[in-house]
């Protein structure tokens, strides 16, 4: 059931979100894809590397609540928008809050964001079998621009790119 954006929060940083962020990622790939310690640890030092570089105008965070309760997060990596293009990071939608819109209002930031910023391309990694944040990518904007099959976070994985050209 959709939930009306008025009983959504957004935000940026605020004291605990590495945490939440992490602990998320790291539950909900465990639980439903098998993914090892590496995976959450990787997360865990990726996100407080760019919280600790983050720049106003470069660089977006967007955190979710539902009455006062971590819903989900994006955000802009764009330190090297210039050669590579801007990232999308840390895209998750807390399970308790996925299929109410919540999802598809953080891409929504994330994209616009970029668009208001002047960045000309955006892109993301993810893997295989995300059906529903595929959906959300394509939605978007976003087409699929490399796939290859990977051994990391403890399984084999098919990796891929997803690009928007703004």
């Amino acid at each position: 059931m959709p939930i009306s954006m008025s009983e959504v929060e957004f935000s940026g940083y605020v004291p605990g979100v590495v945490g939440k962020i992490t602990e998320i990622h790291g539950v909900y790939y465990h639980e439903n894809w098998g993914l090892d310690i590496s995976f959450e640890t990787q997360v865990g030092r990726e996100l407080s590397e760019f919280l600790a570089r983050l720049r106003p105008g470069r660089d977006g965070l967007w955190i979710a609540n539902v009455a006062g309760a971590f819903a989900g997060s994006v955000a802009i990596d764009g330190s090297d928008a210039g050669a590579k293009g801007a990232r999308l990071r840390w895209f998750i939608v807390a399970p308790a809050f996925q299929g109410r819109g919540i999802g598809k209002a953080l891409m929504k930031k994330s994209v616009q964001f970029c668009k208001e910023v002047g960045y000309e391309r955006v892109f993301l990694w993810t893997f295989e079998g995300l059906g529903a944040a595929r959906y959300l990518y394509e939605s978007a904007g976003f087409r699929l621009s490399q796939e290859h099959e990977v051994r990391q976070w403890g399984r084999e994985i098919k990796e891929q790119r997803f690009d928007l050209i703004l």
